[in-house]
């Protein structure tokens, strides 16, 4: 039950990510025709692979992380904060190693979770997935193998799935939500499709740190709204 919840309990995470390169032409010939397979289930009769290769970051053998994002909920003065951290690199798996080291030290104490939104469908098994390509050890919390459904839910929270309340027809975007419950929206300078542009074109790895923050700040403030308390302010966010 949420109102048993104490979200100072639960660290808050978003990942931002990218094709594996720039552009199509880059790929070797043995990725380029696996693409070319996989895009045939979205891409329209007009388009080629390389028209929809900006896609390729969704997919966790075709993309890579550039930032995982985390944060908790704290109290200072008596009042609620918010602390986050950025784990990025151009080495992702120097990237997900020190996250990975952090994950698993911060689960090592009883009662702690992990909340994304969508992460059980995007978050959890794309870097689960990364970690292994990238021949890491996988952090505890997503070595799921094996368990029962109730067990991994209560370790690994989805604030998406919350919302369905089990109807499980639609997907509800975090802009959305925030909008409906009047939480200030993360996406004030870019949005996830811009992402690769930023990274790759622009080289402005700072403004997808601060958006990645800026996420996972809505995702603890969603959470908050599901369980009727006050939200925290942007201002309130502190950079370690």
């Amino acid at each position: 039950m949420l109102s048993q919840v104490n979200v100072e309990d639960i660290l808050f995470i978003d990942i931002e990510t990218v094709p594996q390169h720039p552009n199509f032409d880059e790929l070797d010939e043995v990725f380029q025709g696996l693409w070319e397979k996989k895009s045939t289930f979205f891409r329209n009769e007009e388009q080629t692979p390389a028209d929809v290769y900006e896609r390729a970051g969704i997919y966790a053998e075709f993309g890579k992380i550039i930032c995982i994002s985390a944060g908790v909920v704290t109290q200072r003065l008596g009042e609620r904060v918010y602390r986050v951290k950025s784990f990025y690199d151009d080495n992702e798996k120097k990237l997900l190693a020190q996250f990975n080291d952090m994950l698993n030290k911060f689960m090592s104490h009883s009662g702690k979770r992990v909340c994304a939104h969508n992460g059980q469908e995007f978050d959890y098994p794309y870097i689960a997935r990364r970690t292994l390509i990238n021949g890491l050890p996988l952090p505890k919390a997503l070595d799921i193998a094996g368990m029962k459904p109730w067990e991994v839910k209560d370790k690994l929270m989805d604030t998406l799935q919350l919302w369905k309340f089990g109807d499980y027809k639609n997907y509800t975007s975090l802009n959305l939500l925030c909008a409906v419950f009047n939480i200030p929206t993360p996406k004030d300078d870019i949005d996830g499709s811009q992402v690769a542009q930023v990274y790759y074109e622009d080289g402005e790895i700072d403004r997808v740190i601060r958006y990645c923050e800026k996420d996972t700040l809505a995702v603890a403030n969603l959470l908050l709204r599901y369980k009727g308390e006050p939200i925290i302010p942007m201002e309130n966010i502190q950079v370690v």
